[in-house]
C-alpha cells in the first residue's frame, strides 16, 4: 500500500526558508519520478517541481525558479523541497505525489506571513 507523508510545513516570515520532506513507503521509491504540488485557498492545485527517479532531471514552475530546490534521497525513500526567499503568495497546502500511479500525500500547510 502506497503511503506518502509530508512534513516540515509551518509559519514563516517573508524571506524565510522551510524544507519540506515527503517520506514514501509501499513501492519501489527509487524507480518512481516524484513531484511537489501546492494549492492555495480558492485556487487550483498547481505543479511546483518534479524530479526524475534518479534525481538527475528536475523541473520547476516559473513562480519558484531560483528559490525552490527539489531533491531526493533514494536510500531514505524521501523527497524534499527546499524553499528559500519565501513570499506571502507561496502560502498553500503542499502535497507530494508519485508520478506513475498518481498517489498523493495528505499535504502540509505552509503559511508565509509577518
Amino acid at each position: 500500500q502506497v503511503h506518502l507523508v509530508e512534513s516540515g510545513g509551518g509559519l514563516v516570515q517573508p524571506g524565510g526558508s522551510l524544507r519540506l520532506s515527503c517520506a514514501a513507503s509501499g513501492f519501489t521509491f527509487s524507480t518512481y519520478p516524484m513531484s511537489w504540488h501546492r494549492q492555495a485557498p480558492g485556487k487550483e492545485r498547481e505543479l511546483v517541481a518534479d524530479i526524475s527517479s534518479a534525481g538527475n532531471s528536475r523541473n520547476y514552475a516559473d513562480s519558484v525558479k531560483g528559490r525552490f530546490t527539489i531533491s531526493r534521497d533514494n536510500a531514505k525513500n524521501t523527497v524534499y523541497l527546499q524553499m528559500n526567499s519565501l513570499k506571502p503568495e507561496d502560502t498553500a497546502v503542499y502535497y507530494c505525489k508519485e508520478d506513475i500511479w498518481n498517489y498523493w500525500g495528505q499535504g502540509t500547510q505552509v503559511t508565509v506571513s509577518s
